[in-house]
């Protein structure tokens, strides 16, 4: 069973990564040569390369895996808005695989290549994965609020023009909850004479403030995703475990809100989004208690519903994985008959470095290895 789940992901590792190779030339192309003719073709091209690429993962986490969502909408607001319109999404910032969930929803809604976030500007240049976030144009942060309000500013601009819907991920918390941080934020929240949090730490306003100005008239709408696992839930939800092939099942409860909802001026701004953050607690903690984001929130209860894999993200990945181990095998035979070791011994060493890299990401993916930001104390 070890070795089967070992060829598992090497498969898994040589397509992401053989994609994400094929796919970061076909963005370079389409910069370099259509972008400065037609803007327009060249994002409506590039919508369709990031789908691509991302959609690999949804594939190995609902094919592969197995993995079941679990989604509480409104059936009204889905129909006359999701996925219909550009829009600023919050979401909880809490497990080692969540970002996989955000990809998993956006998949069934009609937008996943059209997903972008507010990363951390080393990200950037982090290969493929970053390559690909980069010349899909996220909005890279240095975490240094004087040069990010410039780019913040511009990037806005640039993204909302887009010719299909964006959604646009911004992690409010500044990064992933972990019991160290959460003890500061806490610490912070009494200091300050703020609300505490049970599952989420304090939000950072600045970034939503800032965004404000520019999102009015050209992002209508923030789609709020609350994001849970049970607590007693096996196998974990990690992302090694849907490497291997174990199913897991999120439960998230996601809501329009009108942006015309939040007021104003920068205080009033912020201290809606701390308020907004109330009541998010309130809702990940009735969920926790009582099984139901509604039971005891306060929030009106919607239906749930269990969306199906999508075909088109099991054609892509069997598309994909043909290419990329048909490609290497072929080399590897006719390597081996033309006495060819050093090409053979080439293209093994190209295996162990996907096999690597996959280890590597799994890895940086755990909670334990989560960025130090935060957990120093807030500024």
């Amino acid at each position: 069973m070890a070795q089967l789940k070992g060829l598992g992901r090497l498969l898994i590792a040589v397509t992401f990564f053989t994609a994400g190779f094929f796919i970061n030339i076909a963005q370079l192309f389409l910069i370099l040569v259509v972008r400065p003719f037609d803007k327009r073709l060249s994002r409506s091209i590039m919508y369709y390369l990031t789908y691509s690429f991302y959609c690999i993962l949804v594939c190995v986490a609902e094919w592969y895996a197995g993995g079941k969502l679990r989604v509480y909408i409104d059936p009204e607001d889905e129909k006359r808005f999701f996925g219909k319109e550009h829009g600023l999404l919050l979401m909880n910032h809490t497990y080692e695989i969540d970002w996989l969930t955000a990809w998993m929803i956006t998949d069934k809604l009609g937008i996943l290549g059209g997903t972008k976030a507010y990363a951390k500007k080393m990200l950037r240049y982090v290969p493929i994965v970053g390559w690909v976030w980069w010349m899909a144009e996220f909005i890279f942060l240095d975490r240094n609020f004087e040069k990010d309000k410039i780019v913040i500013k511009n990037q806005l601009k640039e993204v909302f023009s887009y010719p299909d819907p964006v959604w646009l991920l911004l992690n409010a918390e500044g990064t992933r909850f972990t019991p160290a941080k959460h003890e500061l934020s806490v610490k912070f929240a009494q200091e300050r004479g703020l609300p505490v949090l049970k599952h989420h730490l304090i939000p950072r306003t600045k970034g939503f403030t800032t965004s404000l100005p520019t999102m009015r008239g050209i992002c209508p709408a923030i789609y709020d995703i609350n994001l849970a696992f049970k607590r007693d839930a096996e196998p974990k939800p990690t992302l090694l475990s849907q490497l291997n092939g174990e199913p897991v099942e999120p439960y998230m409860y996601i809501r329009r809100v009108p942006l015309e909802q939040v007021p104003d001026g920068e205080k009033e701004a912020a201290a809606w989004m701390q308020d907004f953050y109330v009541e998010k607690d309130k809702i990940i903690d009735s969920f926790h208690e009582t099984g139901s984001f509604f039971k005891t929130s306060g929030v009106k209860a919607v239906p749930e519903k269990i969306y199906k894999p999508r075909l088109s993200t099991l054609l892509n990945f069997i598309g994909w994985a043909s290419f990329a181990s048909l490609g290497i095998l072929y080399y590897l035979v006719t390597s081996l008959i033309a006495g060819n070791w050093f090409g053979f011994i080439t293209v093994v060493l190209i295996l162990g470095g996907f096999y690597g890299l996959m280890a590597h990401a799994v890895n940086a993916s755990k909670i334990s290895k989560a960025s130090a930001y935060g957990a120093a104390g807030k500024k």
